[in-house]
């Protein structure tokens, strides 16, 4: 298992990825009749930056992301040889309703809080004196699958499989003057690599799934998931 590393950055909305905001609530009423018959933009609603985020509906579960097909070592063991291929592609998102909302950095700082995944004192990741994780990057792109070859010791009917650790949250932001976005926000939070052998059952869920795409006959010609 692994943690991520790297750098993250800012990201500015449409299903994963939101607009920045930076000053108090305003609304967009004043772009008046008058306004609208010049064809000139009124004011643009923005977030405001000291409101209080509120979490639930907290899931974390493990993602399998690719699998090998099975191969065959004699005893001993040795490398297997096999790519791993796709089966999902874990990505950041965060998407909100009912008005302008934080940058989608700043919430999945404070979603990274929530989990523990990010350990700060700063109240906001604009507080956080240019410190950056990457748990706060929304174009953070999904870990590679030959990461980490595996060199079994032992033979059998191998198959290795990829995976990650998504967490997932329901939020509410709230700003001072009491206007409300709510949305979703999700992440993925460690890099995880496995080895099954197809005649024992697996231990773990990702291996159960591993197996079931791999080493069952029908699992060639099933779905290649989501």
């Amino acid at each position: 298992m692994r943690g991520m590393v790297g750098r993250a950055c800012g990201a500015g909305l449409v299903v994963g990825v939101l607009m920045t905001g930076s000053t108090a609530c305003s609304g967009d009423s004043g772009q008046d009749e008058a306004g609208r018959a010049r064809g000139t933009a009124g004011p643009v609603a923005t977030a405001c930056a000291n409101g209080t985020f509120t979490w639930s509906h907290l899931t974390e579960r493990d993602r399998l992301t690719g699998v090998s097909d099975p191969e065959r070592l004699g005893e001993g063991g040795g490398a297997l040889q096999g790519p791993l291929r796709r089966v999902h592609t874990p990505s950041p998102s965060v998407r909100a309703q009912g008005g302008p909302a934080p940058s989608a950095a700043e919430t999945l700082f404070s979603l990274g809080k929530k989990t523990g995944v990010i350990d700060s004192d700063a109240r906001t990741l604009a507080e956080a004196g240019g410190e950056t994780w990457p748990f706060t990057d929304v174009r953070q792109p999904a870990p590679k699958l030959d990461n980490d070859r595996v060199k079994p010791d032992a033979g059998g009917e191998l198959v290795q499989y990829a995976g990650v650790r998504e967490v997932s949250a329901d939020f509410r932001y709230r700003c001072p003057d009491g206007r409300t976005v709510s949305g979703h926000a999700r992440n993925w939070t460690v890099d995880l690599a496995g080895l099954i052998d197809c005649d024992e059952r697996p231990g773990s869920a990702l291996g159960r799934e591993a197996a079931r795409r791999s080493c069952e006959p029908a699992a060639a010609s099933g779905p290649s998931g989501a």
